[in-house]
């Protein structure tokens, strides 16, 4: 790969929104002809650098992704693709992989990056690099950190170590996949499968699996065996003995296995804090990649190692239980703007309830645009956060978001957003956490409970992940695998939520299962959570202003406003210019309609062409009341939407984001109960005739709904009140 387009592909990576953290520098170095690209997380003055080490060919640096996020907010972070993997060189032959050359290439990196001295963190094969480094190098270690290691040891693996890499085989079965012969011939794919599912043996580690096995195709089967071969001793490859290299490490020693690991035993482990004199942390359980796989514990793990070599400033204050005011922590939704509209709604009730309570917001734009209008408290720490809005702008189509996929791609955010999270109650002194549809935190406070040390109500609008029909078995098997992993930990730690509130009604439940063998979606959400009714945030019956609303858009007495809004997120913008495109076509059929498009804070008005009879709007405040002075909508199929104007008695017409299935089924399901809206199809909305049709027809449809309660949020927040 030419120096041009490795950085052309390195300034596409480092922009990509859905990544934990943008890189300070993106650099590369060349080593006897071995290009090595890096990335240098400088944000943080002074502090210490960690480098995380390659682990072997078959995934580049990105294997790190849950790591990275976190320790830039407080360290130096040094990352680089090893050779033969990422946006590195892939030279040819096994003498150009030994553990020699990687340990050279680990010490040209830290020369490149101008690091004098690192901790070094790593996963499998690196741990023997970064031994050579240490051992030879000992001025530029301070710490070396070991998880799962893997190679040189002297140590036995039943099963495995009998089964030569370099010679033809006459069986395919188990670790006889390890083989090169095998690699070459046509079994790269099955090998691969083979090694991630045992490298994650945990129970639903199939986003980790994957993840690891679109990597393996970054490179050809020739490069991994070169790879192996080089570090095995193939192929004329020289390999220095790693045991008395280890006797020569002088600095602070961590090593980190899993006791279910099925790759290479703890005992591996054992041996290497033995040989270093090191500390040793068995995780019980866990398996031979628990960076990717228990991100939170290897975090915590890596950060107290480098504050032990490099100590941080102990907290200056502490304050006694009883002189503690109280205090609540609001966990908002960042996509859309209706979680932030109820959420500000429950705030203020919970407000009237406990008059003493100071609550604050970790938050994101959008919510954090409605959280400053009503004068919200926004906790400093929500600048750390990750965008998930930019997440899923970035993942949409034309007026398409595979929600279930989007979600599961967004796992290094999650991570890194919940890290920001633990981080501020671990300082914070709160009382009550509440999470409305906080999927991060309500993940690894299951994964790791013992992190909980305050009460936790967590709210949500749906329950259960869906297939989209297109998607197959293989989309079916992994809602299911994501929901039968939530209904486990439910299960078996149900102390970790204090009170679980559904906004709505047992009714409004859809009737699937979660999949097969699974429980009734509806039966098991009415056994698992308090029912709050749907939180409008007003009271349809006390809406004023909306003649003022209609003049100040130029609605004359007589005239009909089809008002058009897509949302808190960018993913409209396709919808907003179908219904633009129809606007002479409606008014050439109904002359009195006028038409107002309401962006939203993340589309920008000025983008948007505005037609004889329409007003293009940005973000608009409090939307019910525009909705209220609206005489017909047209809107995605997002609830809060859809829901104010069903309890607003408005008619209107709702087309949900294709593979969107929270729109598409929970959404839907909740909108025929109330017997609300027009549904039409984003195909149907394509032909201009059937979408200005729908407008038209829908604006002159005298709609009775049923109605909406009004008190959602009152009953919500005395659920929540009990906590405090």
């Amino acid at each position: 790969m030419t120096a041009d387009l490795l950085q052309a592909d390195t300034a596409r990576v480092r922009t990509h929104p859905s990544r934990s953290a943008d890189p300070d520098v993106v650099g590369t170095t060349v080593r006897d002809g071995v290009e090595l690209a890096y990335e240098i997380y400088d944000a943080v003055p002074a502090a210490p650098t960690v480098m995380l080490v390659p682990t072997w060919a078959i995934v580049p640096s990105r294997f790190w992704k849950a790591q990275i996020g976190f320790l830039a907010r407080h360290y130096r972070v040094v990352t680089f693709d090893g050779r033969g993997s990422g946006l590195s060189g892939r030279p040819a032959g096994a003498a150009a992989y030994t553990d020699g050359e990687y340990a050279a290439d680990i010490v040209a990196v830290l020369d490149a990056s101008g690091t004098d001295r690192a901790v070094l963190v790593t996963e499998s094969c690196g741990a023997s690099w970064a031994v050579h480094v240490a051992a030879k190098h000992p001025a530029r270690v301070s710490g070396l950190l070991a998880i799962a290691p893997s190679c040189g040891l002297d140590v036995p693996t039943p099963g495995r170590d009998d089964v030569p890499f370099d010679q033809p085989l006459d069986t395919t079965r188990g670790w006889a996949k390890y083989n090169e012969h095998y690699w070459l011939g046509g079994g790269y794919d099955d090998f691969v499968g083979f090694f991630f599912g045992r490298m994650f043996p945990e129970p639903h580690s199939t986003k980790q699996i994957e993840d690891c096995i679109g990597w393996s195709h970054e490179l050809t089967p020739q490069t991994l065996a070169d790879s192996t071969s080089g570090r095995l001793g193939c192929h004329g490859a020289v390999c220095e003995p790693l045991v008395p290299l280890t006797r020569q490490v002088a600095c602070p020693v961590l090593v980190v296995h899993g006791t279910d690991d099925r790759i290479r035993p703890h005992p591996f482990g054992e041996r290497l804090a033995e040989l270093t004199g090191g500390d040793l942390v068995l995780l019980d359980g866990a398996g031979h990649g628990p960076s990717a796989r228990d991100p939170v514990r290897v975090n915590h793990l890596i950060a107290q190692f480098v504050d032990r070599l490099h100590p941080r400033p102990a907290k200056p204050r502490w304050v006694r239980a009883a002189a503690r005011p109280k205090r609540a922590l609001y966990l908002s939704s960042p996509v859309g703007l209706g979680h932030a509209q109820r959420d500000v709604a429950i705030a203020a009730e919970l407000r009237s309830r406990r008059p003493d309570l100071q609550i604050d917001w970790l938050a994101q734009h959008p919510v954090t645009r409605v959280l400053g209008q009503h004068d919200e408290r926004v906790h400093p720490a929500s600048a750390w956060l990750r965008n998930e809005s930019g997440h899923l702008e970035h993942e949409a189509g034309e007026h398409d978001l595979h929600a279930f996929q989007t979600i599961r791609r967004m796992d290094e955010i999650l991570v890194h957003n919940f890290m920001v999270f633990d981080e501020v109650v671990a300082d914070g002194d709160y009382d009550l956490v509440i999470g409305d549809e906080a999927w991060d935190v309500d993940y690894f406070l299951h994964e790791n409970p013992e992190l909980k040390r305050f009460a936790f109500a967590w709210l949500t609008d749906f329950v259960g992940w869906l297939p989209m029909p297109d998607g197959g078995p293989r989309e079916a098997a992994l809602t299911a695998d994501y929901n039968a992993e939530m209904i486990e930990q439910r299960a078996r730690f149900a102390r970790i939520r204090d009170r679980s509130v559904f906004v709505g009604d047992p009714d409004d439940v859809v009737e699937d299962d979660f999949g097969p063998g699974l429980p009734s979606i509806r039966t098991w959400t009415e056994d698992n959570f308090d029912f709050a009714g749907y939180v409008t945030g007003f009271d349809p019956a006390a809406v004023e202003g909306t003649e003022r609303i209609r003049a100040g858009l130029g609605v004359a007495p007589g005239d009909t406003l089809c008002l058009v809004t897509v949302g808190g997120s960018g993913v409209g913008t396709s919808l907003l210019r179908r219904v633009m495109d129809v606007v002479p076509l409606v008014r050439a059929i109904a002359p009195e309609v006028r038409f107002a498009f309401v962006t939203g804070p993340r589309i920008d008005p000025s983008s948007l062409p505005a037609y004889d009879g329409s007003t293009v709007l940005g973000y608009v405040p409090d939307l019910f009341r525009h909705l209220a002075a609206c005489d017909v909508a047209v809107v995605q199929g997002g609830l809060t939407t859809t829901m104010e104007l069903t309890a607003l008695n408005k008619p209107f017409v709702y087309v949900p984001l294709r593979h969107h299935f929270e729109q598409n089924f929970h959404v839907r399901r909740r909108l025929d109960r109330y017997e609300a809206g027009r549904h039409l199809a984003y195909e149907d909305a394509l032909d201009p005739d059937a979408l200005a049709e729908a407008i038209v027809k829908e604006a002159g449809r005298d709609v009775r709904y049923r109605p909406v309660a009004t008190d959602g949020a009152a009953r919500a927040a005395a659920m929540l009140a009990d906590l405090i």
